[in-house]
């Protein structure tokens, strides 16, 4: 049976922590940051985990046994 391939964008937007939890960037963050108040850009600028709902999705795509 031949290796299972990762997926390519998967891997660019998730990160696997020491704990073997997966780490992943917040959305709103690309452009019109001018309205949006320093506090808000302040933490949507932080890594955030994922979701347990998502947590078997992006396993899948990253070839991360369960």
């Amino acid at each position: 049976m031949p290796k299972m391939k990762t997926n390519s964008s998967a891997k660019k937007r998730f990160k696997l922590t020491g704990t073997g939890k997966i780490a992943r960037k917040n959305a709103f963050m690309s452009h019109i940051l001018t309205k949006m108040s320093t506090k808000r850009k302040r933490n949507l600028s932080q890594t955030s985990l994922v979701s347990e709902a998502d947590l078997g999705n992006v396993k899948r795509m990253l070839c991360i046994g369960k």
